[in-house]
């Protein structure tokens, strides 16, 4: 009976280590492959892009399908349309970069002028109904977009700040300070109290505390949390199309965009420059600052 015993746990050991071989080896085979295909998926879109803001539209009619052109096809003139005011005959994205880069560093700016000592606050501070505000912080950001979108254009209307950048700003800040908060609350919670207890034992305020202690500790998270705040603002489109459509200087990047995507008068060739200009400094940002970006919104997973 226990020789018989230990044949079925040996059989069942062989079976259990073919099974591991088996599927380690599979593992094995498709990761490379799932990686490629998930590469490609990515990086060939964004390249076909930038391929085609480079050719001449005589070129791109004759051959659209082309993944590859020869250097003396490249044509900037597409870049110089796009880049140029409308009075010298362009679609003026200086303008639009301008307006862009002023509302997204304002509403980074803002918005973590808010978040830090709101998310500090909820985060130490022990008073009533504290774990209902941080859950409602949250709930704010679950609202979709275009249920705010019509109280907020007759609000803003009526207090004459539509078709302003600052009108704009207020609705960035109100949108993304709530998930800010949420974030930052949870990076403060994973800081040892003892820190701060320390800080006291030396006289020490609150406030002091805060600002030499806490926040210099969670400057990964609030430089990560800055930058998902400014991707957001600069991608930003529904509030920006109904607050600046009907005034051209004030409009931001992603409405300029827009605009040439619903003109028959544009060239394909334009439009590509547009959405290059429109992403690349998303994408260098993003992998200029990806460690500290992808680190700091992570850190606070496990506690809060």
């Amino acid at each position: 009976m226990s020789a018989m015993t230990d044949a079925v746990r040996t059989a069942r050991a062989r079976r259990g280590l073919d099974r591991d071989r088996v599927e380690s080896g599979l593992l094995r085979v498709l990761r490379p492959v799932v990686i490629v295909l998930l590469l490609l998926v990515a990086i060939v879109p964004f390249y076909y892009m930038v391929l085609l803001s480079f050719r001449t539209l005589d070129s791109l009619l004759q051959n659209p399908g082309a993944l590859w052109i020869a250097v003396d096809e490249l044509d900037l003139s597409t870049y110089l349309d796009v880049l140029a005011p409308v009075d010298a005959g362009g679609q003026g994205f200086v303008v639009f970069m301008r307006n862009s880069l002023l509302v997204a560093l304002a509403t980074v700016a803002l918005t973590l002028l808010v978040s830090i000592p709101g998310s500090y606050a909820v985060s130490r501070l022990r008073f009533f109904g504290r774990r209902q505000v941080s859950a409602l912080f949250l709930a704010v950001y679950f609202f979709p977009a275009i249920l705010l979108a019509v109280p907020l254009f007759v609000f803003f209307t009526q207090i004459g700040l539509r078709g302003s950048l600052v009108g704009l700003l207020l609705v960035y800040v109100s949108q993304v300070a709530a998930v800010s908060i949420y974030t930052l609350r949870n990076y403060f919670a994973t800081i040892p109290v003892s820190l701060e207890e320390a800080a006291a034992l030396d006289g020490a305020n609150r406030f002091q505390i805060m600002t030499k202690v806490s926040i210099p500790l969670a400057m990964p998270a609030i430089v990560s949390n800055g930058l998902f705040i400014f991707m957001i603002a600069w991608n930003e489109f529904l509030f920006a199309l109904l607050f600046l459509v009907e005034k051209r200087d004030s409009w931001t990047v992603s409405l300029g965009l827009s605009q040439l995507s619903g003109s028959i008068e544009v060239p394909t060739t334009v439009l590509m420059a547009g959405s290059v200009i429109l992403t690349l400094p998303i994408i260098a940002l993003f992998f200029a600052s990806e460690r500290l970006l992808v680190g700091g919104l992570t850190a606070g997973a496990e506690k809060g």
